[in-house]
């Protein structure tokens, strides 16, 4: 069974930024094969990991809805819809050479996410055996984890800003998980953005009022915001920068 770390937190903390850089030290660290699942319906995973992506499943569904429609069918004559299905299901994982990674992406017409979220699910569950590590990038909200869409999980990781609106949306995920019965193995609070690793009194307080572990507080970065100026992966800001050296010792932590 696969080892499975999630990282959730509210939008525009450097959820997914975080979330790319542990993949990397992961995987230099023989963590792999590794699997990274970008569950984001607004994904930007690859962008920090500096990788292309194929087909996203969003794009699979829309491919479905268009199927029963004369002329736009994508679906070749003679194919199947539950072949076609399966063919671009296999094409959701980008290969790379240290890592795979798969993106949910989001539809492009109106209706819900469930049948997206019910192809990652079920994707998820078929992918399970074939890696050791899968580490997931959830989305801004609390979706995911509400519906059950990952197989289990070991390990949380919350992320917030130096912020007591952050470390309440935090909070508010560290209740539903265990409100919801996962019981994943550990589970912590990395602080992001923060003045010389300084916390504000009244963010310490709120993160002693919701109980959170708190893992680490990572400092202000300016190398990440000049990157991500740039369009250069974050995950390239050097070894021996501020974030990294202290998100390493956070990792450990974790025990994986």
């Amino acid at each position: 069974m696969a080892f499975v770390l999630a990282v959730a937190g509210k939008g525009g903390v450097g959820k997914t930024t975080i979330c790319g850089m542990i993949i990397q030290h992961l995987v230099k660290t023989g963590k792999k094969p590794l699997l990274a699942v970008d569950a984001d319906a607004n994904a930007n995973l690859n962008e920090v990991l500096g990788v292309s992506v194929g087909p996203t499943l969003g794009q699979v569904r829309e491919e479905l809805e268009l199927s029963g429609i004369p002329g736009k069918s994508p679906i070749p004559e003679g194919v199947s819809k539950e072949d076609y299905l399966k063919e671009r299901l296999d094409q959701v994982v980008s290969k790379t050479e240290d890592f795979d990674l798969m993106v949910m992406g989001r539809p492009q017409g109106e209706g819900c996410y469930c049948f997206v979220n019910g192809l990652l699910q079920t994707q998820l569950q078929k992918l399970e055996a074939n890696y050791p590590y899968i580490v997931v990038d959830n989305e801004a909200g609390m979706e995911h984890i509400s519906r059950g869409v990952l197989p289990h999980v070991d390990a949380m990781v919350l992320v917030s800003d130096c912020s007591r609106r952050g470390v309440q949306a935090a909070g508010r995920i560290a209740e539903l998980v265990n409100n919801l019965g996962i019981n994943p193995g550990s589970m912590g609070l990395i602080i992001n953005r923060s003045p010389e690793e300084e916390l504000n009194p009244g963010v310490r307080e709120e993160v002693e009022k919701y109980g959170l572990n708190l893992l680490g507080v990572l400092p202000h970065d300016e190398l990440v915001f000049e990157y991500d100026g740039e369009g250069t992966p974050s995950v390239n800001v050097p070894d021996d920068s501020p974030i990294k050296k202290a998100l390493r010792g956070i990792i450990d932590k974790l025990g994986i």
